[in-house]
């Protein structure tokens, strides 16, 4: 296996399991619940502000860790930081404590027009834009170009979180959209290139989740993602200029009430 090839590696060098955990997360393999949110960006005031509780704080040099509970379950929040290098290494790491399931959560811009700020996007699988999924691999990594490759989700998991985001959105009249995903390493240069990712047949783009597909699914972890549209080139709606006031607050409606019920719903379940 793959994930087994990849810990051989660490432990060549004098690096076990639990060393990885406690560097990575700053805390013992244990300490990690079953269930697991994972977000570049976003803190976890979402799903405070919805009723989860803060049970332990973990401050790690890169990331920050909430073990957090909803009555009697329980699961773990992680902030990775944003790029899909941090959270492959976040994906890996988990394969070395508790963790059975995981859910990213983040922003993406729309490349279609009929996607408005806010909407939802449930990603149907992400086509591989970013250089370090060439290192997941037990083969050379020369000629281990993974450019173009639709990599997917779970498909048991995502069954799932699409049943519960339609419920939750006809609930909440709030649109949601089947997604094909495209990760790429770069914001500034990605505009240039966007014809030929919708020509790759993409309509989002964001930066982790075909890295953090392939990772979670070598490390035996069945992973699902919840988008936020955050912007729309299309529309002339960018990260950099275009939006308006009242679609960012719409936006952050959208996130704080509507995607913590899919997410706990689909981890709990």
């Amino acid at each position: 296996m793959i994930y087994d090839w990849l810990l051989q590696g660490n432990e060549r060098f004098g690096t076990k399991p639990d060393d990885i955990c406690i560097n990575v997360f700053n805390c013992e393999p244990e300490q990690i619940n079953e269930h697991v949110i994972v977000a570049p960006w976003w803190q976890p005031d979402v799903f405070i502000n919805f009723g989860a509780e803060i049970d332990k704080t973990l401050d790690c040099e890169n990331r920050k860790i909430w073990n957090m509970n909803m009555g009697e379950f329980r699961f773990t929040y992680i902030r990775t930081g944003i790029g899909a290098p941090v959270i492959v290494d976040t994906a890996l790491a988990l394969g070395c404590t508790p963790c059975k399931k995981a859910i990213f959560i983040g922003s993406a811009g729309a490349l279609d027009v009929n996607m408005d700020i806010g909407d939802i996007v449930i990603p149907e699988y992400s086509v591989c834009g970013d250089v370090v999924c060439r290192y997941l691999t037990n083969v050379h990594l020369k000629g281990n170009d993974m450019f173009g490759q639709a990599i997917y989700p779970n498909e048991q998991l995502t069954k799932k979180i699409n049943s519960i985001t339609d419920k939750v959105c006809i609930e909440n009249n709030v649109k949601w959209h089947f997604g094909k995903n495209f990760s790429v390493d770069t914001i500034f240069a990605q505009f240039s290139h966007i014809d030929e990712i919708i020509g790759l047949g993409c309509n989002t783009i964001e930066m982790e989740t075909a890295a953090f597909f392939k990772a979670t699914e070598l490390a035996g972890i069945a992973a699902g993602a919840v988008f936020s549209i955050s912007d729309n080139s299309m529309n002339k709606k960018s990260l950099y200029c275009g939006r308006t006031a009242e679609e960012m607050q719409y936006r952050h409606d959208v996130r704080a009430k509507v995607i913590p019920q899919i997410v706990l719903e689909a981890l709990s379940e």
